[in-house]
């Protein structure tokens, strides 16, 4: 992560381990900087007051390394965005007016973006920004992940009787609440279906009527025409005097054979005139067919443009111009579907309401398994996390999970109560913490202080290690109110953690700073004119003094510096 030009800190490069990073400094050094910085690229707030004295903007720009197939790459991916090599860059830019812009794998995107891809991301528990395991439906979702196959199985077949029960559900409900609806199309369609099988249209009628009412419309021209053209091609019975073209034709073809025989040229061509002598006695002989089979009869006329007419009123009324009666037909096809559909509407009703009440006793079944195995898991959670606690300098507090239910008459019959339900049964899941004997159970953001609640929420998340997806924990102020023996069960806890996860925590506590893969210093300095803050990898003599110094106040104290070494190598053994 790079960051310029936010609070104190001019320009800076954090680079955070795989595994544990501690941040560390003075107080006022610009640690809040770097959760601030983290909070920005996870659209947080963006407060203008933030941006360094003198600069036009603050810039925070993140190379998050995830799988393509992450939630967080997918949801990026529909949003235009693309992976760099396997990382996902993110930045974000809040100018000194206030103005405040996000870019996420290249492309400019709403900042709320960032904020749905942080829920994917990172899980971030400090004083007072709290987000991931607080939610209840997230509290739910990793309890289920914690108790394993217990709850997988019947929550998979739960889910699917769900599923089904909406869909007959859904289908009963059309079919009762809009039986009106559905009786006066069923009477429309019967009324179409009856209209249309009066007519008994055709396939292609509508097109052969129209031909035929064209051809008997024009009869008498037709007939003369043929008559004239039939005289010239065969001549006229009532002159044979006249010339007609099979004449000339003949007189043509038996010049050519007298001579053919002296020229094969001249006898090809004397063949070609024969086939055309053949051609024209042909079409002759249809021509005077075609006259004499024309019908001039003005009642087939008028029948012809009735059922025209009777078949233009079906095609207006179901069918389309373009489609002319077949688009009839097929409306009277899919009519006739339909029709059955609705008239066995009774027979539908009656199975689908077997069906439905069969399906609740499933989902009531079902939904009693998920409770008993969730109840289950949440005893043992419990029992884990107060155990944890125990550790953390919190041994009267105790950790319970409410499993419980909510009455709805409209429900299904879980353990003689109707209750509610949803695509994931019928519990509410919420984590509740008594910090003290005699203390009544309240939700745990509700029931520990700022200090605590971190402390809390490290014991949720080792318990729920390898259960929550979310790759990342940020811990603020985790140590706050603890030391000596409880601050090294804190260390000992994150770095367990950050063995499945990758964990970063801002710490004044040594113990802690100890068991971190890479301990990152921000320090600040003062030129006299400008103050900045800039973050270093502490590494080997390096991060000794940095622990010496968090033991003692000073890095040049012998003791500090013989306490730091046992530290990290106390740290190195536990691993």
């Amino acid at each position: 992560m790079r960051i310029r030009s936010l609070g104190v800190i001019d320009d800076a490069v954090v680079e955070l381990s795989p595994g544990f990073t501690a941040v560390t400094g003075e107080t006022g050094a610009g640690k809040t900087m770097v959760v601030t910085s983290l909070g920005l690229l996870l659209g947080g707030r963006a407060d203008p007051a933030l941006v360094r004295i003198g600069a036009k903007a603050a810039v925070v720009e993140g190379r998050i390394v995830m799988r393509p197939d992450a939630p967080a790459a997918l949801r990026a991916e529909e949003a235009g965005a693309e992976l760099d090599d396997g990382a996902l860059l993110i930045s974000r830019t809040v100018s000194a007016e206030g103005r405040s812009r996000a870019h996420v794998g290249g492309r400019s995107v709403p900042v709320g973006l960032l904020a749905e891809l942080a829920d994917d991301l990172v899980a971030v528990h400090g004083q007072t920004d709290q987000q991931g395991l607080l939610r209840p439906a997230r509290q739910r979702q990793a309890l289920d992940r914690y108790a394993g196959d217990a709850v997988a199985g019947p929550l998979e077949k739960y889910a699917a009787a769900h599923r089904r029960l909406r869909a007959v559900a859904g289908e009963l409900e059309e079919i009762t609440t809009r039986a009106r609806e559905r009786a006066q199309e069923a009477d429309l369609l019967r009324f179409g279906l009856d209209e249309i099988a009066a007519v008994e249209p055709l396939s292609g009628e509508d097109t052969e009527l129209a031909a035929e009412a064209e051809r008997l419309g024009h009869a008498e021209s037709l007939s003369s025409a043929a008559q004239v053209a039939h005289a010239a091609l065969a001549g006229n019975v009532e002159d044979p005097e006249g010339v007609d073209a099979g004449a000339l034709v003949a007189g043509a073809h038996r010049a050519l054979e007298s001579v053919r025989s002296h020229d094969p040229a001249l006898g090809a061509l004397a063949e070609r005139i024969g086939e055309l002598g053949i051609l024209l006695g042909d079409v002759a002989g249809e021509l005077a067919g075609y006259a004499d089979d024309l019908d001039a009869d003005p009642l087939r006329l008028a029948a012809v443009e009735e059922r025209r007419a009777a078949l233009t009123q079906l095609i207006r009324k179901y069918g389309s111009g373009d489609g002319g009666v077949d688009s009839v037909l097929e409306w009277a096809e899919r009519g006739s579907v339909r029709l059955l559909e609705l008239d066995g509407d009774d027979e539908r009703i009656d199975e689908l309401t077997a069906e439905r009440d069969g399906l609740r006793l499933e989902l009531s079944a079902l939904a009693q398994a998920l409770t008993d195995a969730r109840n289950e898991a949440a005893t043992r959670f419990a029992s884990a996390v107060t155990e944890e606690l125990a550790s953390l300098a919190m041994p009267h507090a105790r950790v319970t999970i409410d499993v419980r239910q909510t009455e709805d008459p409209e429900g299904v019959e879980v353990g003689g109560r109707l209750v509610a339900y949803g695509p994931s049964g019928v519990d509410e899941v919420e984590l509740l913490l008594a910090p003290h004997p005699g203390a009544q159970p309240r939700p745990i953001a509700k029931g520990a202080s700022g200090g605590e609640l971190s402390r809390v929420m490290l014991a949720v998340e080792v318990v729920f290690a390898g259960s929550d997806p979310v790759p990342t924990y940020l811990f603020d102020e985790v140590d706050a109110g603890v030391g000596g023996k409880a601050a090294v069960e804190v260390g000992r806890r994150l770095a367990k953690l950050a063995k499945v996860a990758q964990v970063v925590v801002v710490t004044h506590l040594p113990q802690v700073a100890a068991f971190a893969d890479r301990q990152l210093l921000v320090e600040k300095t003062n030129d006299g004119s400008v103050t900045r803050s800039g973050v270093t990898v502490l590494e080997g003599e390096a991060r000794i003094r940095e622990l010496s110094r968090m033991l003692a106040g000073h890095e040049d104290s012998a003791s500090a510096r013989a306490h730091a070494e046992e530290l990290l190598a106390a740290a190195r053994s536990s691993e």
